[in-house]
């Protein structure tokens, strides 16, 4: 797989993928030209989570309504902006209305490439990679990892097709996180998630956003390509906000 500033079409398909798009309610047609634009450039988009500031229905509309100028099938992920006012059930209704699909217990296939996605979490990576030992709190915080991992795992396990794409809004690897401040690794990600897509032989790649200053490109132990696509670090290595994927 490979991100490139403009994949060929008659090579095959190609998927856009942004994250971290924080629309406020003074965003008014903020994003709906480039939408126009990734409709022309790609085949499927992807939506990498932090789609909202503050998770306000009102932004969940004025982003909804520039969806509306996609023509091409869209998925997505919810972030933890998305989460802050406590109703992400209702900005994931307010998105299907505009014709998104909004991964997590469920996977979907498009035009012959399956689609696994969720959240994530926090947690750190490797041998920082935060253990549920100790007070109760600490176990809580790793269980909901541990369950972010194991949806991921059961929604690409329900997948039949030859290629498959994770969607997540926080890092699997600590490839992409770095240029971030050290300290703040733990926060950015969970290497559990890394774990859950390695089982699979037919992920072919991972995109992701909320590490607004890491790095582009990674890969899972295994060797599955991670793409980080805040928009932030995407602007900076291809001159616009959303990258492009060939599948």
């Amino acid at each position: 797989m490979t991100a490139t500033n403009e994949p060929t079409r008659h090579e095959g398909l190609t998927l856009a993928a942004i994250g971290d798009l924080h629309v406020t309610d003074t965003s008014e047609h903020r994003y709906r030209a480039m939408f126009e634009e990734i409709s022309e450039k790609a085949d499927i988009l992807a939506l990498c989570g932090d789609l909202t500031n503050f998770g306000k229905t009102r932004e969940a509309e004025i982003l909804a309504e520039d969806l509306r100028a996609c023509t091409i099938p869209t998925v997505a992920v919810l972030g933890n902006h998305d989460y802050e006012c406590g109703q992400p059930e209702e900005v994931a209704r307010i998105l299907h209305g505009a014709g998104v699909t909004v991964l997590d217990d469920q996977a979907v296939e498009i035009k012959g490439v399956g689609f696994a996605g969720v959240k994530g979490f926090v947690g750190g990576f490797g041998r920082g990679e935060l253990g549920a030992f100790g007070e109760k709190g600490i176990k809580t915080f790793v269980e909901e990892a541990i369950n972010e991992a194991r949806k991921l795992e059961n929604a690409l396990r329900s997948l039949r097709t030859d290629r498959c794409v994770a969607v997540l809004h926080y890092a699997p690897v600590v490839d992409t996180v770095e240029g971030e401040p050290p300290e703040i690794f733990p926060f950015l990600g969970s290497s559990r998630l890394a774990e859950a897509i390695d089982r699979f032989d037919n992920v072919r790649f991972a995109v992701h956003g909320h590490a607004h200053r890491g790095a582009f490109e990674g890969r899972t132990p295994r060797g599955v390509p991670v793409y980080n696509c805040a928009q932030f670090v995407v602007s900076e290595r291809f001159d616009r906000p959303y990258a492009l994927i060939a599948l």
